[in-house]
């Protein structure tokens, strides 16, 4: 019955990670639109902030910051942590669940390491055009 319900929940887990974020985010976009559509049928101007607030999350997701970079480093080697950690309690029994966790982990750690790299690289760049 472990051997099913581990996996499900392992991948069941990285599902709700990416998708309930998304979700929330796509909720939230909905109530923008509707506050905005009520006041332009209302016939109220809508100011200068409101419109800047509404584009201005857009152009943020574009760019790519070093900062942004790090975090998201951090949060997927936290991941491949959570794999190995997952790993390290599941060989107990048995002692091959190690490496289930360590295979699991290497994914989103390299992808962490990866983002790692593009942080201080862009860090580096930036100091150097500004020196």
């Amino acid at each position: 019955m472990e051997g099913i319900v581990i996996p499900i929940a392992i991948f069941g887990m990285i599902a709700a990670i990416i998708i309930v974020p998304r979700y929330f985010k796509s909720r939230e976009r909905e109530e923008v639109q509707r506050t905005v559509r009520a006041a332009i049928e209302r016939g109220q101007p809508l100011p200068p902030e409101v419109i800047e607030a509404i584009t201005q999350d857009v152009r943020v997701r574009q760019i790519n910051s070093p900062v942004r970079d790090l975090r998201k480093a951090v949060i997927w080697i936290a991941v491949a942590l959570g794999f190995i950690t997952i790993g390290y309690f599941a060989s107990w029994d048995d002692g091959d669940g190690w490496y289930v966790g360590l295979a699991m982990a290497a994914i989103p750690g390299l992808i962490g390491l990866a983002y790692l790299a593009f942080s201080l690289i862009d860090m580096a760049t930036r100091r150097k055009s500004e020196a």
